[in-house]
């Protein structure tokens, strides 16, 4: 005899409950994300926007290549002060297939890197389709870069202390374009991010000091170049604008 029809009309209601139950708590989780990062924008004077599509599209490696990324939400947009000065900075969450499966904090430098250079954990599965070259283990991540020469005049012993110092919740960090990128666990909060920020600051200050004269002969792998990506972003209300230094007075005949 077979089963009743009733049974199957409360196993289909039981999970129709579960999966609208499931729906709620996802979107309820994504809101709470949603009012802490913009209480936190407020609280810094920075900018908050929903949903940027077009922001992911500046970057292809690391977290942005292995994911995949539909667009950046819950986006903040400031700058922050390294012990070189103060830097722009992006802090969003990739958007990938309705899922968000990493944060991605940004520091911008005033160089771009010739060589983009991916500092993986061991423990993270990063194989993907355009993987750079393993270049091998440097600290605690697998350094990956398709110019394996270019980028061990990059790769300094201070770079590697810096990139243990991020934590095992960041599965990866690197450099592409003028910007140090990192990602760390959906569930980071405000101050986790604050560190990180604080952390990509030393390393942007590593492979970009604002003095040119600073050991020089470490950072060829740099070179300056004008503004990539389009116009940065204007700062929120209240942040101060970094001016160009003045130009020197012509010198007299």
């Amino acid at each position: 005899m077979g089963i009743p029809a009733w049974i199957w009309f409360v196993i289909a209601a039981v999970a129709l409950v579960a999966g609208l139950g499931l729906l709620a708590a996802d979107r309820a989780k994504e809101g709470s994300r949603n009012r802490e990062r913009m209480r936190w924008a407020q609280l810094r004077g920075w900018q908050f926007v929903e949903e940027d599509a077009r922001l992911p599209q500046q970057w292809s490696g690391g977290a942005i290549g292995y994911f995949g990324a539909d667009a950046a939400v819950n986006v903040v947009a400031g700058s922050t002060f390294t012990s070189d000065g103060r830097r722009p900075v992006f802090i969003f969450d990739i958007e990938s297939e309705g899922q968000i499966p990493a944060v991605v904090v940004a520091v911008r430098c005033n160089k771009k890197h010739r060589i983009p250079i991916e500092m993986w954990l061991s423990s993270v599965p990063f194989q993907r389709a355009d993987m750079p070259e393993m270049l091998g283990p440097i600290g605690s991540r697998y350094a990956f870069a398709d110019d394996a020469d270019g980028a061990r005049t990059v790769i300094t012993q201070e770079l590697v202390d810096a990139a243990d110092q991020l934590g095992g919740d960041v599965g990866v960090a690197w450099l592409e374009n003028e910007w140090v990128l990192a990602s760390v666990v959906p569930t980071a909060g405000p101050s986790r991010l604050e560190r990180l920020l604080r952390d990509l600051g030393e390393i942007a200050d590593i492979v970009d000091p604002f003095d040119e004269d600073y050991d020089a002969g470490r950072h060829q792998a740099s070179a300056p170049i004008p503004s990539v990506g389009g116009t940065p972003p204007a700062p929120a209300a209240g942040t101060p604008v970094q001016q160009p230094p003045a130009e020197p007075p012509a010198a007299q005949d």
